[in-house]
């Protein structure tokens, strides 16, 4: 159920109209939308399921999907209040220890079986045995690598003591499965979210009317720009770079870079904007990160909500900047190539992850040696030059995050010395659309929430004229297949 599709928008409106109507029940509200969102969840994954190679019929195997996220989060509740009644260290670690294991394993098993026994018999074949690797038919949980960071971060925050453990069992479902951020993030945090679903929430006229703006802007991004971007050059040119010229090529890479930052942002606007329709508010998850100035601003600006869960429960256990500069970077590098395999089951993940650890740990060996200098370019020529050449390794290492493969990277990345520099396999307004991508960049975020208040302070009525145009135009703009959401696959 794609957040671009008709379905999704009754599928919307039914559940805010149900919701509301339940007036002061908490129990009543809370119950619906548990049963919704897993109703949401059933039908993606059974829709997924269809045409694929899976054990089981395809309700079944959504039925089993669905049952993971369940026995975990009640596993999860369960655990969290046998910790607030435990003080012996060993029962509490105990209790840690068989929260993590269940989704590390749910993880093992649906998402790096077969990564895990590929590599293992591409190792003894490169040693001289000769291995079948056993495979498993599996379809990826939608969601998967999200909401196990979020349940795990819920054991953990309790275990530390910094949490309190969640009174209601129906609050902790809601907090794992609510629909708007269960398939693709943002990755919400307890102590964010359990105090939202345990008050009545906010009936604000205001707050709603900023949703819908929020949802608008959103299918904007992904539709006008994301869609168009991926089905007009980079679906193409990452297919067979070899049959376009080195122009096209780095117009590809640029436009990735572009694509998956209006597809990804786009679904966050949604995904905040549709909890903003219940009351509730989600964290934000970017901030102009091709506006950053070196990796380390970068990760402060893209997709927040997973590097401040990787610095909170990885970076920092694993001593963080403690001890010293050697164990930094091994501690930046662990962080990010853990990060990359968290994206995908794949050696360029891995790749991509080692990358930004590489450059994250020359980033910080830059800044301490850097740190008093004075002289050089001007302050804003100097900051200029830095954006630049952040925005150009990141775009670099999109490539592996991109392509299936290392040969399909080399094959793009080689393609970039080679050939002539023209225009000929990629449409006019690729150009202008790119352009207009990177300008949503410079427009500050005060502007963007300016008019999001400009628009719920209109009439009702206006409100209504405005976003039914919209409507309409992102309908007539979207004459292409839609595109599945880039984050949905992890």
């Amino acid at each position: 159920m794609l957040f671009n599709s008709p379905l999704y928008g009754a599928f919307l409106v039914g559940t805010w109209a149900v919701f509301w109507l339940l007036g002061r029940w908490h129990a009543a509200r809370a119950a619906f939308l548990v049963a919704a969102s897993y109703a949401f969840y059933f039908y993606g994954t059974w829709d997924a399921a269809r045409d694929e190679r899976v054990p089981l019929p395809a309700p079944w195997w959504a039925l089993l999907c669905l049952g993971v996220i369940f026995v975990g989060s009640s596993i999860d509740f369960a655990v969290g209040r046998a910790l607030a009644r435990t003080e012996r260290r060993a029962s509490r670690n105990a209790l840690l220890l068989a929260s993590i294991a269940y989704y590390l394993g749910v993880l093992a098993f649906f998402k790096y079986w077969n990564f895990a026994a590929d590599s293992i018999a591409a190792l003894l074949g490169w040693l001289g045995a000769s291995v079948r690797p056993t495979h498993l038919r599996l379809v990826l949980p939608f969601g998967i690598s999200f909401f196990t960071f979020e349940t795990m971060s819920y054991t953990i925050d309790v275990w530390r003591r910094e949490l309190e453990p969640a009174e209601s069992y129906l609050d902790y479902l809601l907090f794992v499965c609510f629909f708007p951020h269960l398939v693709a993030g943002p990755i919400v945090r307890p102590a964010q979210m359990l105090p939202q679903l345990a008050r009545r929430p906010r009936a604000d006229a205001a707050m709603q009317a900023r949703g819908l703006s929020r949802i608008a802007t959103g299918l904007a991004k992904k539709i006008l720009i994301g869609d168009y971007l991926a089905q007009a050059i980079v679906n193409r040119v990452f297919a067979t770079p070899e049959r376009f010229s080195r122009l096209e090529v780095v117009l590809a890479i640029y436009g990735y870079a572009a694509q998956i930052y209006a597809d990804f942002s786009g679904y966050t606007d949604v995904a905040i904007g549709s909890a903003a329709l219940f009351g509730y508010e989600l964290p934000e998850n970017f901030d102009a990160p091709y506006l950053a100035a070196d990796l380390q601003e970068f990760w402060h600006r893209w997709h927040i909500s997973l590097s401040t869960w990787l610095r909170d429960y990885l970076y920092k256990p694993l001593g963080g900047s403690r001890h010293g500069s050697i164990a930094t970077y091994r501690n930046l590098m662990i962080t990010m190539v853990l990060g990359g395999l968290w994206h995908g089951a794949s050696w360029n993940f891995v790749l991509w992850g080692a990358l930004h650890g590489g450059a994250l740990a020359v980033t910080r060996m830059w800044q301490r040696a850097r740190r008093g200098a004075r002289g050089g370019a001007a302050p804003r020529l100097r900051r200029a030059l830095a954006i630049l050449a952040t925005f150009h390794f990141v775009c670099f290492a999109w490539v592996f995050f991109r392509a299936p493969t290392f040969a399909d990277a080399a094959l793009v990345l080689g393609h970039l010395t080679s050939g002539a520099w023209t225009l000929q396999h990629v449409a006019p307004k690729v150009l202008p659309v790119l352009a207009v991508a990177f300008a949503l960049h410079v427009v500050p975020r005060q502007a963007e929430a300016r008019a999001r208040e400009w628009f719920a302070e209109t009439p009702a009525l206006v409100q209504g004229l405005m976003l039914a145009a919209a409507a309409i135009a992102l309908h007539l703009a979207s004459d292409l297949k839609p595109e599945p959401f880039v984050y949905g696959q992890f």
